[in-house]
């Protein structure tokens, strides 16, 4: 187990209850197609098959394992309302123009979702916190993962930095996360990294757990909506700012942003090591004119062991030599800092290219 104190501390039941909405079950092979569900389409999965391959043992190239051009990589991403969703388009763009591979790019609940489809096999590269992924490769942290490490989970890249968002709705009259209690929270969606930081800050920076405040659970869009509507007193986002959802809230409704204090930023850092000091600076959303002080993690690239090297090497190779095409997290994105925070072992095809 982790020696993190608040490892050990986050609310079991809750993040149980998510991991199974998730579908993270598949980890340990007990699911048919372990598909994301997270939009609900009936191909999320990128596959011709129900369960990921259209042949009795996948040896028709489904894993990536011939590295052939008629595979199409499965790139699983998150809301559409975040970050992951865009940014991973703008991959999807730079790989298929710059390699032999077709790309499907799925909206996901993000990054516990997307490790299960990881672990499963229902996914070739997916988007991910940097803290999950450590808590999934160690089986430490989260029921979803707790004695049950993901075994084939491995790094490609860091990207950027997740900045801890925790909106408010003005009338609330909220300013610390002590206040917070006996409100209307949304942490994210269950089982999501969204939803892990949440429960990790409020028991770290204020001794809230969900006994303490009325936990809701929607993604980043659904939560800028309860907002809007004023069914929700405060409300967690993760993502690189300037986050899609956060930014047309801001252009509809009053909403502030809570600007944690040094000794808030100071307990979550002490009982989480992934967790750094952030700020977002003063008019990337409309109507917040000042910086505002936070935390963040890392928004990492993560494949799957069994996945081709070449093929790693190959995605890892386009994206890396085409950043100057991104234009989003376009500060954050470099060869330089690929490796800054990476929380799990490499694949061996990133290995390849970054060493």
């Amino acid at each position: 187990m982790s020696d993190n104190p608040i490892s050990e501390r986050i609310d079991r039941r809750t993040l149980l209850r998510g991991a199974a909405a998730a579908g993270v079950v598949g980890i340990a092979g007990c699911s048919d197609n372990g598909g994301d569900g997270g939009d609900g389409s009936d191909g999320s999965d990128g596959s011709d098959g129900s369960d990921g391959m259209d042949g009795d043992d996948g040896s028709d190239g489904s894993d990536g394992e011939d590295g052939g051009s008629a595979d199409v990589i499965r790139w699983h991403a998150g809301g559409t309302g975040g970050t992951y969703f865009p940014l991973s388009g703008e991959f999807e763009g730079i790989i298929e123009n710059n390699t032999d591979y077709p790309v499907e790019v799925s909206s996901t609940g993000a990054s516990v979702e997307n490790v299960g489809s990881l672990g499963n096999g229902d996914a070739d590269f997916a988007l991910i916190q940097n803290d999950v992924a450590y808590f999934a490769r160690n089986g430490e942290g989260l029921d979803a993962f707790d004695g049950s490490p993901v075994e084939n989970l491995r790094g490609v890249a860091t990207l950027y930095p997740e900045t801890i968002h925790v909106l408010l709705n003005p009338e609330a009259d909220v300013s610390s996360l002590s206040d917070l209690e006996g409100m209307r929270v949304n942490t994210g969606d269950l089982g999501s990294g969204t939803q892990v930081n949440a429960l990790q800050i409020l028991e770290s920076a204020a001794g809230l757990t969900t006994d303490d405040f009325e936990e809701q659970n929607t993604d980043f869009t659904q939560a800028a909506n309860q907002l809007r509507d004023g069914d929700v007193d405060a409300a967690f986002v993760v993502g690189g700012w300037p986050v899609g959802a956060v930014e047309e809230l801001a252009t509809t409704t009053d909403v502030q942003i809570l600007n944690m204090s040094d000794e808030e930023r100071q307990a979550a850092r002490d009982d989480a090591s992934w967790f750094a000091d952030d700020t977002i600076p003063g008019g990337t959303y409309e109507g917040i004119d000042e910086d505002v002080n936070t935390v963040s993690v890392q928004a990492m690239i993560a494949t799957r062991s069994e996945y081709s090297a070449d093929a790693v090497e190959s995605v890892t190779e386009a994206i890396f030599e085409n950043v100057d095409q991104l234009s989003i997290k376009t500060n954050f994105i470099s060869v330089d800092s690929a490796q800054d925070g990476m929380s799990i072992e490499l694949h061996e095809g990133a290995a390849r290219y970054f060493e």
